[in-house]
Order: C-alpha cells, then sequence, then structure tokens
C-alpha cells in the first residue's frame, strides 16, 4: 500500500500510528505561481522554480531535487496494490488532488487500486484546517475509511487540473456550471479560487482584502493577522509563508497599503519568522480607501501575479472577480 499525504506532519503521525505500506509526502504547493497541465515538463518546470525561489525562497535545486524524488516514487505507483490519496477539502488539497488524479487518468493503472480519504471535518475539532490537526491517535482512526476512487471520480479531478491549469479562468467559471458532486469539496475551494482574483471594485483579492478589514478593526501584528485571516479563509488551506507573501506584496510598490513597523525582514522559507510575528502593521491612507472601495490598487499599483494558469499583468488586467454576482468577470 502506497498512502499519498500533503505534509511531513501528516506523514510522520501516519508512520506513529502504524499506518502499513509506504508513505510519500507531496511538496508542492500549486496555489502559488505558474501552474501547467504538465508540470514535469523542463520549461514549465524551469518557470516554476524561478518563480517559486524568488516569491518563497525555496532554492531552485533543492525544489527540482524534490520533484524528482517524489515523481520517481510515484512512476512505480503499479508496485502497489493499493494507493490511498490523504487530502482534505481545501483548495491547497484539492489542487494536489486534481493534479495527481489527472496524473493517473492518463496511465494504465493495471491491478493497482486507487482510493481517497477527503474530509472537512472532525467530531470535536470546531474549525477544521485539516489533517495535521488530527493526532497518530485520530488518524490511524480513520485507517480503512477511504474509499475507492470511481471513474467518475478520477475523470472530474482531470478535467479540474486542465480548468486550473488554463490561461484564462473561464473553464473554471464553466466547471463551476456543472455537477462536481463526485468530488464534493471542489466546487468551494474554485469558486474561493476566482474570488483570489482582483475584485472589481478595487483591485483586491480576497486574501487582501480580508486583510486590509481585519487591520481596521484593530488586528495589528503578522500574527493575529495569519490566524485570523485563515480562520475566515481556511477553504483556501493558506500556509504562514504563502501570507507573509501576501503582506509583503501590500506593503511593497509605488502604492503600498500597509507599513510594517522596524526592520524585520518580511520571511521566506529560510528565514526564522519569530522575530516578525510580533511588530506593529498598519494602513496607509491608501490602503484605508481601498479598502473601503474609493480607490482602485490594480490601477495605481499594476499586477505581475499568476492564479493558477492564469498570468495577470500591468494596470488594467483582463479578468476581475465580481464578488456581488459571484463570478469573473471580463473588462
Amino acid at each position: 500500500m502506497l498512502h499519498i499525504v500533503n505534509g511531513d506532519s501528516v506523514g510522520t503521525k501516519l508512520k506513529e500510528g502504524g499506518a502499513l505500506g509506504d508513505i510519500l509526502v507531496w511538496r508542492e504547493i500549486y496555489t502559488v505561481g505558474p501552474v501547467f497541465e504538465q508540470p514535469s515538463l523542463p520549461a514549465n518546470r524551469a518557470a516554476r522554480g524561478q518563480y517559486l525561489e524568488q516569491a518563497l525562497g525555496i532554492p531552485q535545486q533543492l525544489w527540482h531535487e524534490g520533484l524528482e524524488a517524489q515523481e520517481k516514487m510515484l512512476a512505480s505507483f503499479q508496485q502497489h496494490d493499493d494507493i490511498v490519496l490523504w487530502f482534505e477539502h481545501d483548495l491547497f488539497d484539492q489542487t494536489i488532488l486534481c493534479c495527481l488524479l489527472h496524473g493517473f487518468a492518463g496511465q494504465a493503472l493495471g491491478h493497482t487500486r486507487l482510493h481517497l480519504l477527503s474530509i472537512n471535518q472532525y467530531p470535536g475539532i470546531p474549525l477544521f484546517h485539516g489533517l495535521g490537526q488530527l493526532s497518530a491517535e485520530q488518524l490511524s482512526g480513520l485507517v480503512g475509511t477511504w474509499h475507492e476512487i470511481s471513474k467518475e471520480q478520477l475523470l472530474l479531478g482531470k478535467k479540474a487540473w486542465e480548468a486550473y491549469t488554463s490561461p484564462t479562468p473561464e473553464p473554471i467559471a464553466r466547471l463551476l456550471q456543472e455537477d462536481t458532486s463526485a468530488l464534493p469539496y471542489l466546487h468551494d475551494a474554485l469558486e474561493l479560487h476566482l474570488a483570489r482574483f482582483p475584485s472589481v471594485r478595487n483591485g483586491l483579492g480576497i486574501v487582501e482584502q480580508t486583510t486590509l478589514e481585519l487591520l481596521l478593526s484593530g488586528v495589528d501584528t503578522p500574527m493575529q493577522l495569519f490566524s485570523q485571516a485563515t480562520d475566515k479563509l481556511h477553504v483556501l488551506g493558506m500556509g504562514d509563508i504563502e501570507y507573509w507573501l501576501c503582506l509583503r506584496r501590500l506593503s511593497q510598490g509605488s502604492h503600498p497599503l500597509i507599513t510594517i513597523e522596524g526592520s524585520e525582514k518580511i520571511p521566506t522559507l529560510n528565514d526564522s519568522p519569530h522575530a516578525f510575528l510580533h511588530v506593529k502593521v498598519g494602513l496607509t491612507e491608501l490602503g484605508a480607501e481601498v479598502a473601503g472601495y474609493k480607490a482602485d490598487w490594480i490601477k495605481l499599483n499594476g499586477i505581475h501575479e499568476w492564479y493558477g494558469g492564469v498570468l495577470l499583468e500591468g494596470s488594467t488586467p483582463p479578468w476581475r472577480w465580481d464578488r456581488q454576482r459571484s463570478a469573473i468577470s471580463r473588462l
């Protein structure tokens, strides 16, 4: 048996709980940077590695070595009778799940059976963020509760990955109008992904808007902002390194929306975050105006950012999120 999981803590606890078989920790973060339908192609891999090093501080060589190791292990999947995919409800996990289903859908499975364990809640945990919250004993209790992946799930995952990696958000918008119940958490995760696009009202995505609203309410340190933003937006499955990137964008450029007190560097992967967690964060005058929908940050500051397979550039990007209509709009 092969278990594929989304984090080292889950993999470690599964081993501690006595789960039988091999464990593959899938170390990718498809919610950040450019993603491609065929991520293993050399040109695609190079573009993604360069972005992740610049944005998150992940050394390209380390990232490439990790990819090669996990892809090598996955390539021998037919040596296993059963493969279990452990992925929860949030966008972070759903994108990994769909990427894996896309890969399996294009191959002959032979005698290998695919299984899925996917949950969005757990008894006794009021706000379920993910499997990493569970103890080794709790994870052990989930062993055997998975279900064999159907052909419908396999094909839906493949279609969703193709939509997520498309250079326009239109395939996702179309998919959201279809029946996606075969993967019950996919719809909400993809809809929240579209809400990350700049708003038609002020140019902010849902993460940036939530951050400014928290600042307006009196929250004023990175630690508090991260904790409360990820509680409000738990369906994103956003980690700290991803959120620090958001704060970096808001504090930089020709028209910053926030100020960060002191000289503490906003951390990337290899930086210790401890000193940064408790510095003071404030709104600029423009930040307050944008938060109140009185100015458009993209028109003032421009953008160069990836949303799945979509690259938005310049001060007039063609795609915006219309929250009132819950729809992506082309300008």
